[in-house]
This record gives C-alpha cells, structure tokens and sequence, in this order.
C-alpha cells in the first residue's frame, strides 16, 4: 500500500534547476521513488557535474540545456524530453534566483530579471507541459513558493514580489486544472543548510543565531526535508491536495516569537 502511494515507477520528472542544493535533493527523492528524472540548467559545467553527482545514488538523469525564460528555448528542451523520456508526469519549477538590493538601489532591470525567473517562468514551463496532462487526465505541478510568499524582509523585494505571485499563480492554477485531475501545490522552504548558505551558519554569524533561537525545531533544515516533502507532493498521497502551500520550515512561521528556551517548562 505504501509503495502504491508514494511509488512514482514509470512516471517523468523535470525538476528545473536541478543541479545543485534544494533542486537536487527533489530530484533524487523523486528518482529513488522510480521516477526517471530530467534536470536543466544554462550550464553544461553544472549539467556535466550534476550528472556524476545522481550516478553516486544510482539516478541516471537526463540533462540538458535551455532557458526557462525563453518561450522557444522551454517548448525544445521539452519536446527533447518527450522524444527521450515520455511526456512530463511531474513538472517541479525550482529554477530561480535572489537578489539582496535595497528598493532605492536597486535597478528595474534587476527586479524585472528576478521577476522573469521566478513568476514568469514557472507559468511559461506550466503552459508547456499542462495541455499533455489536461489530455491524459493525470499530473503534477510543484512550484517552489517561500516564506517570502506572505511575508516581506529587507532588501529582497524583487524576491519577496515573485514568490507572493507564485502563491497566487499556483492557486490559479489549481482553479483551472484541477478538473483534468492535475494537482498543483507550491512547497515554501524554511532556512535550509545549502552550500549557499554555509557563511551565514558559521561561527556567530547573526542570521544563524537568529534562525537557532527562532525555530521551534531549534535547527536549519536539510534538503532531504524539502526532497521529502515534494515526494508526497508528486505521489498518489497527495490526490486531494490542491492549491496548497506546504511550509517546510521546522516551525518559524508558526512562532516568529518563540525563543529557544523562553518558552520551555
């Protein structure tokens, strides 16, 4: 029973970004569930790299290159995936980026880059790969949503901006396919332990002290945890989960005023 729920056997996955961190991790869950994995990115260094890195765990990735911001370029790199794997089960928009500018000196042409990357593109993929899940009547869409999704911070407003549409798009989504039995959820990551965000979690850094004593689970996350949460997103588990962003985030958005030890009896 469990296998029948979570086993994605026969199913294909592109995880856009794929090569590295959060995107990664998704893609390794998903293939160690059976799924064939398909990962992109603009890099055939990191493409070349991340391949060896899924043969270590027994996944044969299929890589290739394009821009998930290129209309032409996605609609290729897809119709390659198609000839080559199968038409796409599981579609997972990882791929984006951040940029930590103050609003006054920060260049439009910047907000509009990080804007492109992480709203447009995941509904530019989305439209590329829906009318084949409209058709079979099956499918999964996971986009890669944050805690900056209902709440601001400073500096990144571009960021904060897209990933707050990416909540609102992925709830359209779900409004206009979920008929066709497609289920398109969004996952809103905590303070995960990356290689991005090694030099904020040594020493005394400050923004590690402010993770440790403000979440609850008194940890950073790993990326296993958001693997993990995109497997039940992917699988039969979640059939009747819709609309839905699930915050992986060990509990900060919970109690952004908890303090370890404050509130211990």
């Amino acid at each position: 029973m469990i296998n029948e729920l979570f086993g994605l056997n026969g199913k294909v996955a592109l995880v856009t970004g794929g090569t590295h961190g959060i995107g990664m991790a998704i893609a390794i869950a998903l293939g160690k569930a059976g799924a064939k994995i398909a990962v992109n990115d603009l890099s055939e260094e990191k493409l070349a790299s991340a391949k060896a890195e899924f043969k270590k765990v027994g996944i044969d990735a299929y890589t290739l290159v394009f821009d998930v911001t290129n209309e032409t370029g996605v609609d290729r790199g897809i119709g390659e995936i198609e000839k080559e794997l199968g038409p796409v089960d599981i579609l997972v928009n990882n791929a984006g980026i951040i940029k930590r500018i103050p609003i006054l000196d920060m260049p439009v042409a910047e907000f509009k880059q990080v804007i492109d990357i992480d709203l447009v593109a995941p509904l530019i993929v989305a439209k590329r790969v829906a009318p084949g899940m409209i058709q079979r009547r099956n499918g999964k869409i996971i986009n890669m949503c944050s805690m900056m999704s209902i709440y601001g911070r400073n500096t990144v407003s571009a960021y904060a901006a897209a990933k707050g549409g990416l909540k609102l798009l992925t709830a359209n989504m779900c409004c206009e396919w979920a008929k066709y039995n497609i289920q398109v959820n969004g996952i809103g990551p905590g303070y995960i332990a990356t290689s991005q965000t090694a030099p904020i979690r040594e020493g005394n850094h400050p923004f590690n002290d402010l993770v440790m004593t403000r979440t609850p689970a008194a940890r950073w996350g790993e990326p296993e945890d958001i693997g993990n949460a995109a497997l039940f997103l992917a699988s039969k588990a979640s059939n009747f989960v819709n609309g839905h962003i699930l915050f992986v985030d060990g509990g900060i958005l919970a109690n952004f005023g908890y303090v370890k030890g404050e509130n211990e009896v």
